[in-house]
């Protein structure tokens, strides 16, 4: 149908195409969105219900003769909910208020079990080798990022050593006593190993050279690894020259 040399026949088609186009855009764009909702939400319910496991966990331990406690059972599971953190953070942004909510869940149990270990520490005589690290996820921080990868890397080879990480700027009463009581300074990354502060980005060579105790714990493993062969095998395996 042509009027005045128009052709409205194909000016309605082209609306009606543009039109479907654009409703199907934002259908899936509110699919994509919901879908990546219930996923966090599905994040979100696991952690709590780690949380209550490792809760429970606790509370058995602080009940537990000392040859009963392995401590490297709550360290593996701590790291497990970091990473489930670290993909609701890439999913969602920092900013989005179920990952801080998620993150508040995820450092309380970090206090819990660091405090757990403390107590630990003193009834069965051990000294459990602990980092505290202090980042923020914005600007002001450009070694948080990379400090995490190399934390993450320390985790790996020294599945005894416990490593703690704390949002900074986290809105947490906790957190922000912890950082009063180490007397976190504005400087991040920052890494706390007994009583000596680390401030800036530090690497694998660096940590293991400032940290004798890294030595030690390998040495532990090491041992700890050899008896469990021989055990399991009959053959006493020998050191190396």
């Amino acid at each position: 149908m042509k009027q005045d040399g128009i052709d409205w026949k194909k000016y309605f088609f082209t609306f009606l195409i543009t039109t479907s186009i654009f409703i199907s855009a934002i259908l899936l764009s509110n699919y994509f969105g919901q879908k990546k909702i219930a996923e966090l939400r599905s994040i979100q319910d696991k952690i709590a219900t780690d949380i209550l496991s490792s809760e429970t966990q606790f509370s058995l331990l602080e009940e537990s003769s000392c040859d009963d406690v392995n401590s490297r059972t709550l360290s593996t599971e701590l790291g497990s909910l970091e990473d489930k953190l670290t993909s609701a953070e890439n999913d969602r942004g920092n900013t989005d208020p179920e990952v801080q909510e998620l993150k508040r869940y995820y450092s309380l149990l970090e206090i819990k079990d660091y405090l757990l270990m403390k107590k630990i520490s003193q009834k069965c005589k051990k000294t459990p080798l602990s980092v505290i690290y202090f980042y923020a996820t914005d600007e002001s921080c450009a070694d948080c990022e990379r400090e995490g990868y190399v934390l993450t890397r320390l985790r790996q080879q020294y599945p005894d050593l416990r490593v703690y990480s704390f949002d900074y700027n986290l809105d947490l009463s906790a957190v922000k006593t912890l950082v009063s009581i180490n007397k976190v300074g504005n400087t991040l990354p920052a890494i706390f190993v007994g009583n000596k502060a680390y401030y800036g980005f530090q690497s694998v060579d660096d940590m293991e050279k400032a940290v004798p105790e890294l030595a030690a714990l390998k040495a532990l493993q090491n041992a700890t690894s050899t008896a469990t062969t021989t055990a399991k095998t009959g053959v006493k395996i020998l050191p190396k020259n």
